[in-house]
Order: structure tokens, then C-alpha cells, then sequence
């Protein structure tokens, strides 16, 4: 199971800027547009790769909780998804591929908003890098639903045939395991 290989943060080449810049929608939102729409990347992807709090963002990026609101518009745009999507793509450009783990670190810094909908597309396009924790402690819907399916059949045949003895104690266990962890920890990301 491979994970992206790190790459130090630095600013966007011209040629990252320009295979980013499709996938980005324009803001319909009431305000002033913003000055620098490649600075705000910039410093969202630094926050991502570094994984330090908003507060803790450098003064010539601006103030770290604009640019943290501005990071969970993207979100609740669906910019991580369709860039991981883009990612999975065979016809990928070769610097948005450049990119790839930033834009990983930046999903997986997203993934409380996305939620199970931004898990699922990590899992099935296996980026495992922007899971915020290892796979196997993440939930895993596809190999749970089988799991479930095959426990509810056992069930329905009570009436006619019991179950193998232990099956539903360890049905239950499986259960457990591929529901995932119940909390996330920064301690079990991925690289």
C-alpha cells in the first residue's frame, strides 16, 4: 500500500498555478474578490503540508483565520474532491501531479468537513494519503456493507439452521473493525 512520497512545501511554480487554477470555481459571494487568489493557495497548502494550527500561519500570508475560512469554503465547495478525483485521472497533467502530495495533505486536513463522502473517494481512488489515519483504522463502507449483508443472511436462516457457535461474536468483531476507529488521531496519519 504506497503512500505519496513527501515533498517539501515551496510556492507554486507557474506551470502547478496554471493546472490548479481550472479546477478552482469562481467565488459568488458577496465582497471584495480577492487580491491574490495564488497567495491564499499558497499559504493553505503550507498550513496543510505543515499541519500547524491557523493561528500559527506567517503574517505576510495575512490572518490565519481568514485564510481558515477561506480553506472550509474551498471545502464546502468540493475543491478537495474534485482535485483528488483529478488526481485519480489517467489523463492527469504532470504538474498537477507535481503536486499530489500537498493536494493528499490538504484533503486529509479537510476530511472532518467532507466527512464519510471525502473517506470513501480517498479509500476507492486509494490516495492513502489523504486519510487522516492509517487505512486499516479508517471505516471501510464497501467491505462493511458485505460484512453486514453476510450477517443479516445468518440471521434470516436462524429459523431453519443456527449459526456456527461464536459466529455472531465474531461477526460483531469484524463489525467493529472495519467501522474504523470511533476517534481520530493525528498519531496514526499516514506520511
Amino acid at each position: 500500500m504506497p503512500f505519496t512520497p513527501r515533498r517539501p512545501w515551496e510556492p507554486l511554480s507557474d506551470a502547478e498555478w496554471d493546472a490548479l487554477r481550472p479546477h478552482l470555481r469562481p467565488e459568488d459571494r458577496p465582497g471584495r474578490p480577492l487580491a491574490d487568489p495564488r497567495a491564499r493557495f499558497d499559504a493553505i497548502l503550507h498550513m496543510a503540508v505543515t499541519d500547524q494550527p491557523w493561528r500559527l500561519l506567517p503574517a505576510r500570508w495575512g490572518k490565519g483565520d481568514t485564510v481558515g475560512r477561506h480553506f472550509r469554503r474551498l471545502t464546502h465547495n468540493g475543491l478537495w474532491l474534485r482535485l483528488l478525483e483529478a488526481l485519480a485521472d489517467a489523463d492527469c497533467p504532470a504538474a498537477l501531479r507535481a503536486i499530489e502530495y500537498w493536494l493528499c495533505r490538504a484533503a486529509r486536513r479537510a476530511m472532518r468537513l467532507l466527512q464519510m463522502a471525502g473517506l470513501v473517494l480517498a479509500r476507492r481512488l486509494q490516495l492513502w494519503t489523504a486519510l487522516p489515519m492509517l487505512p486499516w483504522m479508517m471505516p471501510d463502507p464497501d467491505l462493511s456493507e458485505w460484512v453486514f449483508r453476510r450477517i443479516q443472511q445468518e440471521i434470516r436462516d436462524i429459523p431453519r439452521r443456527w449459526p456456527p457457535p461464536g459466529f455472531l461474536r465474531a461477526a460483531g468483531k469484524v463489525l467493529a473493525v472495519v467501522g474504523g476507529r470511533r476517534v481520530w488521531s493525528k498519531r496514526f496519519a499516514p506520511p
